[in-house]
């Protein structure tokens, strides 16, 4: 099985008074890795990744250095069946961005910058607000790196649970409420009592066809019976 570099990509914010503000975006392209074969090591100035993919037969592996230090437990993590994507807290509060995301100013091929998340310096106030950020978990504590588990010991099965896999949560209980909802208890279909009641207060119709039908089912029932005694008087 082949080793190769996988595709890594960054954008970053900065700030110096607020720290939440202040953290790298970054995402290991490493499509169809089972989170069994994960492995991550971070630390404050360094990352070490390494993950295989049974279906493409193939090994990806990176070790970075980072420009500055950050902080891995103020750091979240992501992970999907096309990329591993993190937030690295930076530990150093400063307006400026880094320069750029690695130690070593040499370019590499597989670094390149996200466009989908970069911002310049001076409009990161203009950016809208990374909701997602808040659905990712957490590098530190229990979860966070050195712990038991191929990735850092971090819990996989929580990761999708912003998604509300198995249906929205708390939607059979919102159902059962919509009758005490003001106006709910009165909408047609709402209350099984209602088309009783509907049906007891409807006068019954009668059906014309019905009634003109009657008399000349009694006729033609009536006509056989009156052709037939002319036959038995004869036949005395």
């Amino acid at each position: 099985m082949s080793t190769v570099v996988p595709e890594v990509t960054w954008a970053q914010r900065s700030s110096s008074s607020e720290a939440e503000k202040n953290y790298i975006y970054l995402t290991i392209v490493a499509a169809d890795v089972p989170e069994s074969d994960l492995q991550l090591d971070l630390k404050d100035t360094s990352l070490s990744f390494k993950g295989t993919s049974t279906s493409k037969k193939v090994t990806y592996a990176i070790d970075l250095e980072f420009y500055a230090e950050i902080d891995p437990k103020e750091s979240k993590i992501s992970h999907s069946g096309r990329d591993v994507s993190l937030v690295l807290r930076k530990k150093e509060l400063k307006e400026e961005y880094w320069p750029r995301l690695l130690k070593d100013s040499k370019k590499v091929h597989f670094l390149k910058t996200d466009f989908d998340k970069w911002v310049d310096e001076d409009e990161q106030d203009e950016a809208p607000e990374e909701d997602y950020m808040n659905q990712m978990n957490p590098m530190g504590g229990a979860g966070g790196p050195g712990g038991d588990g191929g990735f850092g010991g971090i819990d996989f099965s929580k990761l999708g649970a912003a998604g509300g896999a198995g249906g929205l949560p708390g939607m059979g209980d919102m159902m059962a409420g919509m009758g005490g909802m003001p106006g709910m208890g009165g909408m047609p279909g709402m209350d099984g009592d209602d088309d009783d009641d509907d049906d007891d207060d409807m006068p019954e119709l009668e059906d014309e066809d019905s009634k003109d039908k009657a008399p000349a089912a009694e006729a033609s029932s009536s006509a056989p019976a009156a052709a037939d005694k002319p036959k038995i008087e004869e036949v005395a």
